[in-house]
C-alpha cells in the first residue's frame, strides 16, 4: 500500500463565471497595463498575480487537488472538529482563537476557488463573513477574549498579531475572487488600528511568531496600496519592517544559518521573502542579494537536496536523517511564489519546484488523509521510536497520521498545492503572459490591448521534457494579438528548443534566464518548449552524492509495508487516534561507486527509463513514471540506529567490507515514503 480541472473563460468578468455567494461588484482599476503594478513610489514589479480562479489544473495536478477536495482538507471542519468546527473562535466560538482555524482556510478558500466547488465555497464562507462582523470600531478584528487552558486548544493570546497575518492572506484572496468592496473597507480601518497601536504594542508583544513573520503583515499592507494610494500605509509599511526580525541583517552578516537551534524552522521559511517584500518600498538591492546569499551560505550548512533545510523544529546541518516540517515546506513554496513576482528571479522558481514536485508529494498521503510532521530525506522506516530530532514529540514526528508531532501542519498543510497552482502564470508588466513554473494546466487572462486568450498547458512535467502551449481566443471577435509571451529557462536546462507549430523556432533562449517570444499570434498556435534533462549528481551533507535530473532527485526503491495502528488513550488526545507505519524488507544500505560519479562516467552508468504514459496520479512506487537504473553495493556495517539510517561517513578514500555490485532501482523522491536520496560514496 502507497499512501492512500475545470478550464474558465474569462471575458470581461471573472465574477461572471463564479457562483453568486462569491461574487461582489468592483475591481481595482489597474495601476497601468491589464493588471495592477505596484503604485509609485515603490518599485515596479516583473510580473503580476492573476485573479484567484484564472489558472485551472489539468492532468495529474487537477488529481491532486480533486483528492485534496475528497480528502483531508475538504472535510477537516468534521476530522478536527474539536478545533475547526463550531466552537473556532472565528466562528464566534469559545474553542481555539489563535492560528489553526485561519491556517485550514488559507487552503482552503483557494481550493474552492481554483476548483469552483459550491460546497466547499460554503464552507469558507462562515469564516469569512464573521471576521468581517468582527471589526470593532477602532478597526481591530478577531477574538478579543482570553480564556482558561482547555487540552488541545489555544484559547489565550486572542490580541495577537501573528494569527491576524494568516487571515490578512485570505482576505487578500477572497477579494481576488470575488471583487467583494467589503474587504477594501475592512484592511483599511485595520491597518489604520496597526499604524496608532504597533508604536505602544509591538508585533512581538504577546508571542514572538508576530515578529518573525512580519513579511505576512507586510506584503499585504503593499497590496491594499496599490488598490486604494493611501499615503499612510507607506508609514505603516516602514513600521512592519522595523518590528520584524531583521531577516537582511540576519542573512548578511550574522551566523544563524551555520549555528545550530538558532532559528525555528518554519519561521526561516516565511521570514525568507520579507527582505524582498520590503525592497519594493526600500529599492536597496542588499535586500535582493541578503535572500541570495542566504541560499549559497545554506549550500553549505543546513540544506537538503529537497530545496528545504534540516529543522526539526530548530535548524539543523543538513545531515539526511535530520528532520523537515511540513509547514516549513508549503510556507517556503509560498514564499518563493512571492519572491517570483517581485523580481522574476529565476532562481526562486527553479526553488520552488525543487520542493513542490520532491518534499511535498511525499509527506501527504495519497488520499490526503494523512500527513507527516517530519520528513526524513533518508527515511528507512516510518515508525513510533525516539529519533534524534531537536523537538521529538514523543516519537511521533514521523508517523502518518492526523495529529501526531503538532498540529499546526495538519491545519497548514493545504495551501501548499492549491497556491502552486495559482502560481504556476503570471501577467506581465509588458501586457503579456509568463509560464513561469511548470505543470499541467488553463490559463484565461488578458493581453495586448486587452484581448482575452486562454492558454493550454499540455504536459507530463516534471517527469516529462516537453510542454506543449495551445493558445486560444475565447472572443469570436478577436482571434489574434500580438503579446510577449515569457519562458522560464531552468539553470539546469542548457539546450533548449522552441518550436511554434511544429517547427524550431531561433530564440535566444539561455539557462536560468526567461526568454521572450513577441510575436502575433492566432488562434490555434501552438508553442512546444523542450526542455532536455540530463541525469546528474550532486554532493551534499559530508560528500553524500544525490542522483538529480530536471528538476527532481531520485531515491533508492524499496518495498513498503503500510500498518494502521491506534494511540492509547493517553496518547490519542494530543495526536488523534490513529496513524501508520510503514517498514520495509527491502536493503537500503547502500553506496555509490565514485568511479561511476565521474561527470564522464555518469550517462553510462545511469540508464534512464520512460513509462510510456503517465499514471493520472503518478506519485507511487508503482507508478513513477521514470526510473533510473544503476549498480551499488551495501555497507553491511551501516545498520539502523534509533529507528533511522544510522551515522556513516558519506565520503571515505578507506577501503571497507562491502558486498559485491548488484542492480538497484531510482524512481523520483516524491514517489517514496521509505528511501535513500543521499548515498555514501566508495
Amino acid at each position: 500500500m502507497k499512501r492512500k480541472g475545470i478550464t474558465l473563460m474569462l471575458t470581461v468578468s471573472l465574477c461572471a463565471f463564479l457562483p453568486q455567494a462569491f461574487c461582489r461588484d468592483g475591481k481595482s482599476t489597474p495601476v497601468n497595463g491589464n493588471y495592477a503594478n505596484n503604485r509609485y513610489p515603490l518599485a515596479e514589479k516583473p510580473y503580476m498575480e492573476l485573479p484567484l480562479g484564472a489558472i485551472r489544473p489539468s492532468g495529474w495536478l487537477a488529481e491532486q487537488l480533486n483528492r485534496m477536495r475528497t480528502g483531508m482538507t475538504g472535510s477537516l471542519d468534521s476530522i478536527y472538529e474539536k478545533v475547526m468546527g463550531p466552537r473556532n473562535g472565528w466562528l464566534g466560538g469559545d474553542g481555539d482563537v489563535w492560528e489553526r482555524g485561519p491556517y485550514w482556510i488559507d487552503g482552503l478558500l483557494p481550493l474552492a476557488c481554483i476548483l469552483n466547488d459550491q460546497a466547499l465555497k460554503d464552507k469558507v464562507q462562515p469564516w469569512i463573513e464573521w471576521t468581517l462582523a468582527s471589526q470593532q470600531p477602532d478597526g481591530y478584528f478577531g477574538p478579543d477574549t482570553d480564556r482558561a487552558p482547555e487540552p488541545g486548544l489555544q484559547r489565550d493570546n486572542a490580541h495577537d498579531w501573528w494569527p491576524k497575518m494568516v487571515v490578512l492572506k485570505i482576505m487578500q484572496q477572497y477579494y481576488s475572487a470575488t471583487g467583494d468592496e467589503r474587504v477594501i473597507s475592512f484592511l483599511t480601518r485595520y491597518f489604520t488600528y496597526q499604524l496608532e497601536e504597533l508604536p505602544r504594542t509591538r508585533l512581538g508583544n504577546w508571542t514572538f511568531w508576530g515578529e518573525q513573520r512580519g513579511g505576512d503583515n507586510l506584503m499585504i499592507v503593499y497590496w491594499l496600496y496599490n488598490i486604494t494610494g493611501d499615503p499612510f500605509l507607506l508609514d505603516l509599511g516602514k513600521l512592519i519592517h522595523e518590528q520584524t526580525c531583521d531577516w537582511t541583517d540576519v542573512f548578511l552578516h550574522r551566523h544563524h544559518l551555520s549555528t545550530q537551534h538558532s532559528l525555528h524552522c518554519v519561521n526561516l521559511g516565511q521570514g525568507f521573502k520579507e527582505p524582498v517584500i520590503y525592497y519594493q518600498q526600500s529599492r536597496d538591492p542588499q535586500h535582493l542579494e541578503s535572500v541570495r546569499k542566504a541560499v549559497r551560505d545554506m549550500r553549505r550548512t543546513i540544506a537538503f537536496p529537497t530545496g528545504l533545510w534540516a529543522g526539526d523544529e530548530l535548524l539543523r546541518f543538513g545531515e539526511p536523517t535530520q528532520g523537515s516540517e511540513l509547514c516549513t515546506a508549503v510556507e517556503t513554496m509560498f514564499s518563493l511564489e512571492s519572491m517570483l513576482e517581485i523580481t522574476g528571479d529565476v532562481q526562486w522558481a527553479d526553488h520552488l519546484e525543487r520542493i513542490a514536485y520532491n518534499a511535498l508529494p511525499t509527506q501527504v498521503t495519497d488520499d490526503f488523509s494523512a500527513r507527516q510532521y517530519y520528513q526524513q530525506v533518508n527515511q528507512v522506516q516510518v515508525t513510533r521510536a525516539l529519533r534524534n530530532f531537536s523537538t521529538p514529540h514523543e516519537g511521533t514526528d514521523i508517523l502518518f497520521g492526523e495529529l501526531n508531532g503538532y498540529p499546526c501542519c495538519t491545519a497548514n498543510m493545504h495551501q501548499g498545492w492549491p497556491k502552486l497552482v495559482q502560481h504556476l502564470w503570471f501577467a506581465s508588466s509588458d501586457n503579456g503572459i509568463g509560464a513561469l513554473v511548470y505543470a499541467p494546466s488553463t490559463v484565461t487572462a488578458r493581453v495586448a490591448d486587452g484581448v482575452p486568450v486562454s492558454i493550454s498547458e499540455e504536459t507530463a512535467y516534471p517527469f516529462d521534457e516537453s510542454v506543449r502551449f495551445k493558445i486560444t481566443f475565447p472572443d469570436r471577435k478577436r482571434r489574434n494579438a500580438f503579446f510577449p509571451f515569457h519562458l522560464r529557462i531552468p539553470a539546469w536546462c542548457t539546450s533548449p528548443v522552441v518550436r511554434l507549430n511544429g517547427t524550431a523556432v531561433d530564440v535566444s533562449a539561455h539557462a536560468g534566464e526567461i526568454t521572450r517570444i513577441s510575436r502575433e499570434w492566432q488562434d490555434g498556435d501552438v508553442l512546444t518548449l523542450e526542455l532536455p534533462m540530463q541525469v546528474s549528481v550532486g554532493t551534499w551533507y559530508g560528500g553524500a552524492a544525490t542522483v538529480e535530473r530536471g528538476p527532481l532527485i531520485y531515491a533508492l526503491k524499496m518495498n513498503e509495508k503500510w500498518e494502521k495502528k491506534t494511540f492509547e488513550p493517553s496518547a490519542s488526545e494530543h495526536y488523534g487516534p490513529w496513524y501508520y507505519e510503514v517498514t520495509s524488507d527491502s536493503p537500503w544500505n547502500y553506496c555509490l561507486s565514485r568511479q561511476h560519479l565521474r561527470p564522464d562516467a555518469v550517462a553510462q552508468h545511469f540508464t534512464v527509463e520512460k513509462s510510456a504514459t503517465v499514471a493520472p496520479w503518478p506519485w507511487t512506487p508503482q507508478d513513477a513514471p521514470v526510473t533510473i537504473r544503476t549498480k551499488a553495493r551495501r555497507i553491511p556495517r551501516w545498520q539502523l540506529y534509533n529507528g533511522s539510517a544510522g551515522p556513516i561517513q558519506y565520503f571515505s578514500q578507506q577501503d571497507e567490507v562491502m558486498t559485491g555490485e548488484e542492480p538497484v532501482e531510482l524512481i523520483p523522491y516524491g514517489c517514496t515514503t521509505l528511501r535513500i536520496a543521499e548515498f555514501p560514496v566508495r
